[in-house]
This record gives C-alpha cells, sequence and structure tokens, in this order.
C-alpha cells in the first residue's frame, strides 16, 4: 500500500494504516512466541519457577539483611512452603500456551512500541519527532526495569508471604499451576506497565490534559493512589507496599519534571511564532 501524506488521509484511511501496524505486531509476537514455546522447558525451570527456590537472589539478599540486623524471618527458610500441582487435563498445556505469549509480547515490545510510534509520529510536527527520537528506546527500557522489578521484587515478596500465611496447619498449600502463573505473570506485567507512567504523561502533556501544575496539586491523591496499586499487585503486609511504593513515587516525581520541561518547550516555541 502506497504511503500517503498524514493531511490527505481520511478517517478510514487511519484505521487501515492502524490495521497493519497491528498485524505486524501480531506477527512479531506471534515469531517470539514460538521461540518461547520451543525453549519452554528453560524458561519455566529457570526463570518462570526459580523464585519456588531459597537460592533465589532476592531471598538470599534479605536473608542476609535480617541476619545482619538479627531479626527472624522466612526468608531464611530452607524452602518455599507451597507445592505446584496441576488439576486440569489441559492446564499445563494452557499454561505453556499463554507463558509463550506473554514472553513474546514482552521480549518484542520495543517492536511494539516502535510500530505505535510509527503510527502516531506522521502526526507530529519535524521539531516534535527530532526531540522524541529516544522515545524507543525509553519506553523499551522503563518497561524492561519494571518487568525485572515485577520479577525480582514483587512476585518473590508474594510468594514469600502468601506460602507461609496459614489459618491452621490443618490446611496444605497446593497450589495450581495456573493461579501460581498468574502471579508471576501480573506482578512483572503491572509493573512493566507502571513503569511507561512518565512516558504516559509526557503524552498527556503534550496534547494539554496534563500540565505540572496539575501533578503538583492532585500529589496528595495520588499518592493514595499509588498505595491502592502497591496494595493490588503485593501481599497485604507493609514492607511488601512500602518497597513497591516507593519507586512508583519518584515515577511520578520524575513524571513532574518532564511535564514541566514539556510545558516549558511548549511556550518557547509558542514564543518564536510570535
Amino acid at each position: 500500500m502506497a504511503q500517503k501524506n498524514i493531511n490527505e488521509m481520511s478517517f478510514l484511511d487511519h484505521l487501515e494504516d492502524l490495521r497493519w501496524h497491528l498485524i505486524r505486531i501480531c506477527i512479531a509476537v506471534i515469531i517470539v512466541a514460538t521461540l518461547a514455546f520451543i525453549f519452554s522447558r528453560f524458561i519455566f525451570d529457570d526463570i518462570i519457577f526459580a523464585p519456588l527456590k531459597m537460592s533465589f537472589p532476592t531471598y538470599h539478599f534479605l536473608c542476609e539483611a535480617a541476619t545482619f540486623i538479627n531479626v527472624d524471618t522466612t526468608f531464611c527458610a530452607e524452602k518455599i512452603p507451597m507445592i505446584i500441582q496441576n488439576r486440569t487435563m489441559a492446564g499445563q498445556f494452557s499454561a505453556d500456551i499463554w507463558t509463550a505469549i506473554l514472553g513474546g509480547f514482552i521480549i518484542s515490545f520495543p517492536y511494539v512500541i516502535y510500530q505505535l510510534w510509527h503510527f502516531i509520529s506522521p502526526g507530529l510536527h519535524d521539531k516534535e519527532r527530532r526531540h522524541s527520537r529516544g522515545f524507543i528506546i525509553i519506553s523499551s527500557l522503563l518497561f524492561f526495569i519494571g518487568v525485572l522489578f515485577g520479577y525480582f521484587i514483587v512476585t518473590p515478596l508474594s510468594i514469600n508471604f502468601l506460602a507461609n500465611y496459614s489459618v491452621s496447619e490443618v490446611v496444605d498449600n497446593q497450589i495450581d499451576i495456573s493461579s501460581y502463573i498468574a502471579l508471576v505473570r501480573s506482578s512483572a506485567l503491572a509493573s512493566g506497565l507502571i513503569f511507561e507512567l512518565p512516558i504516559i504523561i509526557y503524552f498527556l502533556t503534550k496534547i494539554g490534559l496534563v500540565t505540572p501544575e496539575i501533578l503538583k496539586t492532585y500529589r496528595k491523591y495520588a499518592l493514595v493512589i499509588v498505595l491502592i496499586l502497591s496494595a493490588v499487585i503485593t501481599p497485604p503486609d507493609i514492607a511488601s507496599q512500602v518497597i513497591v511504593a516507593i519507586p512508583i513515587l519518584i515515577l511520578y516525581q520524575v513524571s513532574i519534571y518532564i511535564s514541566r520541561i514539556v510545558v516549558r518547550n511548549q511556550r518557547k516555541a509558542e514564543k518564536s511564532l510570535q
């Protein structure tokens, strides 16, 4: 399909263009997901189920910290008191398929962002495109940092807390594989998306929906929202929620700074046109 000038494209042309970008995204995710499915044994044994081992780096670090301050903790236990099991005929196959798809999306995220950027960039001015050249790199970096944060911080904290929580010694923690993978998936993916906050604020500021003043005015409300988000993606203990809340609050402060820069540049551009 011949590339049209952005000003000559109708609404249906934009939809057609978006459709092709989404098709390319789906193809990329499927290709990477297929590779992930081929290497599923490595992904499950060395990545997905790694937080079940007390040799996991997060447990080792927290155990050393607790030992240093002479505090008893479950992070120094010999093993996680839970068993992963499958109770449906297609349970393991479904887990394999959906894990491969999620892995395909995470690994191909830079290409996903590239396609979305390629769709919206024609609507920007040349100067705006030049100032946004690092968008793909920065957004991908923030996403991967968020995924790693969710995997190495949120996931092990959640597993350790929930596995050791007990209403009675009569009850054993025999966890279905779908429930376990859902916890790992939601922790990693939610953290990755939350770390995109500065990018979201950048674009909201560009289109005039957000200003630095609004962000500063509603900072206390944002704090409440951050604590709610932390409570949603972490176990209900204060320490875990604080650990998750701190980087989100830092991202919020960075977003205010980014919004201030965007507004400043817009005002300079307006003055230069006068």
